[in-house]
């Protein structure tokens, strides 16, 4: 047995992922003399492999930078490189929360930004925000906003994290019991109190069958249509009512 798993008997800690100073372990390198090292990057963006030894015990905690930049030597220089839509212009005296020198930038769209080296360096940031924005727009194109629907919604409909049952539509309220509605076309279809949640559920699911399966069955239809006559499809657009069952009853909406 060579490298010091063996040499103990146990298997060398795991450090993929943990953060030592401005270091970031990333993988396992290859054992040399014994010693267990591991591939690391640097928040400046240089690598350096590091025993686990010199990690574990801060004897390293940058590739070099950090002396550097105590001593007042580091003389890494980024003005003018292109990173995405950004071009570095110079460093600022700021500094992320690894210590990390912030480069003022100008993204193409004429707006200035302040970014953290690693971040231009990793590509993890490409412009002052405006192409995520754009991006997010063009999803949005994409989608078909029929009626005051989301088409797509309604066909990749999926749980819910963001209240206490963990369902799209049933929230659990103070006394323990299970309320229900639903959103159709901008309006918000109140299904009822459930003591049981299964009962809730199905409730739901019931209602999404009956709502969005009619939707979905009469936009295809109609969509279908319309890609054969198009003049049809402008002279007849499509539209869906509520029926008057959902306004009656337990069922009210607001």
């Amino acid at each position: 047995m060579t490298d010091e798993r063996k040499k103990s008997g146990r298997s060398a800690e795991d450090l993929a992922g943990r953060r030592f100073g401005r270091l970031t372990v990333i993988r396992k390198a290859e054992t040399q003399n014994n010693r267990t090292r591991w591939f690391c990057r640097c928040d400046c963006g240089e690598e350096k492999i590091v025993t686990s030894r010199d990690l574990k015990s801060g004897k390293v905690k940058s590739c070099g930078c950090l002396r550097r930049d105590v001593s007042g030597k580091n003389k890494k220089d980024i003005t003018g490189r292109r990173f995405g839509r950004l071009t570095a212009l110079y460093p600022t005296m700021n500094r992320d929360r690894h210590g990390a020198v912030c480069w003022m930038c100008r993204c193409d769209c004429g707006n200035l930004t302040e970014v953290a080296i690693p971040n231009l360096l990793s590509g993890s940031c490409k412009s002052c925000g405006c192409l995520k924005k754009e991006n997010q727009e063009k999803i949005q194109s994409r989608l078909h906003h029929i009626d005051g629907t989301c088409v797509e919604f309604l066909e990749k409909r999926k749980k819910r994290r963001d209240n206490k049952s963990g369902f799209r539509g049933v929230y659990q309220i103070k006394n323990g019991k299970y309320r229900v509605n639903i959103g159709f076309q901008g309006k918000r279809i109140y299904l009822g109190v459930y003591e049981i949640f299964d009962d809730a559920v199905e409730a739901r699911l019931n209602a999404e069958k009956e709502l969005y399966g009619e939707f979905l069955e009469r936009y295809h239809e109609w969509e279908k249509q319309s890609s054969k006559n198009p003049e049809w499809a402008r002279e007849h657009p499509f539209e869906m009512a509520i029926s008057d069952k959902w306004e009656t009853g337990d069922k009210k909406i607001w």
